[in-house]
């Protein structure tokens, strides 16, 4: 029997932008897994509660303390963390009128534990090489031997390394690794990857499916679909689908003083309590070659950026330009290299994608406009 699993979102979602403004937050990957799909694993091994609808807080990063909570329900009940619900289960017959401000009213049990909503790009980042060595227990990812493991159909040419020392090295099916890369642990190459040779991949980074990935890699999630093929470095950075890092595009990831790096999210400035932050950036968004982004960068959906120079700090979303100043990126000729980009990986943009495309133009207008 299929879980029902559905999302509620809070308003600290907003901490999340620009990823989300293509997806919902349970679709951000964190180690090998998407939020989601550690849900789905861990919620439908719990048959006690099968029957029931499990609401979930679209920011929460499921752990043992989580389901093992959630198993010992047994009925209808609600798990808080923090003063805050993350998580529910719920009769069918209650599940259209729920909400998690309801939950006395639907709910016979409330157990409290310590979880983890994330609540900013950074905390993915840095919870990322322990979500690698934890989704490992939670599903199986091919043959291991000596913490490496590797799926179907991977191709691994003459010199590269594989350094499992300090963490796993998961590399999936169909993924092909050039000649004498250097992958260092925890690090996770998704579906269909490419590696290019003399690429060296460092801790914590995981690599999402259909990536083509080489230079210098480190503590960066790449949620899937993107291209960072050529020399520089990309480092303590989450990086969108369908993103096209030109050659020679590197980011600082730590301030010449050493202090936290601070991000601007729209119209607020947030201190990150990081000493490494490095660039975040929104889906479909693509640099030319020689880019240069400073610490804590963030640059939203469907930019296209270059130029000589540091990049702003902040780049709203649809902008074009760079370091000389930033003009708006016309929205159909954005549609026009998005539906290109994707046709490359044999995917075909649906008119529902399309729509959300066109929202995200209309929700960021504002932006664009400061």
């Amino acid at each position: 029997m299929t879980m029902d699993i559905r999302y509620l979102h809070d308003d600290k979602v907003s901490g999340l932008f620009p990823l989300t403004l293509l997806k919902e937050p349970q679709q951000l990957r964190c180690g090998i897994l998407t939020l989601h799909e550690k849900n789905t694993e861990m919620i439908k091994k719990i048959k006690a509660l099968r029957g029931f609808v499990i609401f979930v807080n679209s920011r929460l990063l499921m752990d043992e303390t989580v389901a093992k909570a959630l198993k010992e329900l047994k009925t209808s009940g609600v798990i808080m963390s923090g003063g805050a619900p993350i998580i529910a289960a719920v009769k069918k017959a209650d599940a259209n009128a729920f909400s998690f401000d309801k939950a006395d009213m639907f709910c016979e049990k409330k157990v409290r534990v310590q979880a983890c909503l994330i609540e900013y790009a950074w905390d993915l980042i840095y919870k990322n090489a322990e979500e690698i060595k934890k989704d490992l227990k939670i599903k199986k990812f091919g043959a291991g031997r000596k913490n490496i493991f590797t799926g179907k159909n991977v191709k691994i040419k003459p010199g590269v390394v594989l350094d499992a020392e300090d963490g796993p090295i998961v590399i999936d099916d169909d993924v092909t690794i050039l000649g004498n890369s250097v992958i260092m642990g925890p690090v996770y190459i998704g579906k269909g990857s490419t590696i290019k040779a003399l690429a060296k991949i460092y801790g914590g980074t995981s690599i999402g499916p259909l990536c083509k990935i080489g230079g210098e890699v480190e503590a960066t999630i790449f949620q899937g679909y993107a291209n960072k093929q050529h020399e520089g470095f990309i480092g303590h950075s989450f990086i969108g689908e369908w993103v096209n890092l030109g050659a020679d595009t590197n980011n600082s990831d730590l301030k010449n003083n050493y202090e936290n790096v601070k991000v601007r999210l729209r119209d607020k400035t947030v201190d990150t309590g990081r000493m490494f932050v490095g660039l975040i950036m929104g889906d479909h968004s693509k640099t030319g070659i020689n880019s240069m982004f400073n610490t804590g960068t963030v640059a939203g959906v469907s930019c296209n950026l270059f130029g000589s120079g540091y990049m702003p700090k902040y780049i709203p979303s649809f902008s074009w330009g760079g370091p000389f100043g930033l003009d708006k990126y016309d929205i159909e000729k954005a549609l026009d290299t998005a539906k290109a980009a994707m046709k490359r990986r044999n995917v075909t943009m649906t008119k529902e994608y399309e729509a959300s495309f066109r929202n995200a133009f209309a929700l960021t207008a504002n932006e664009r406009k400061s």
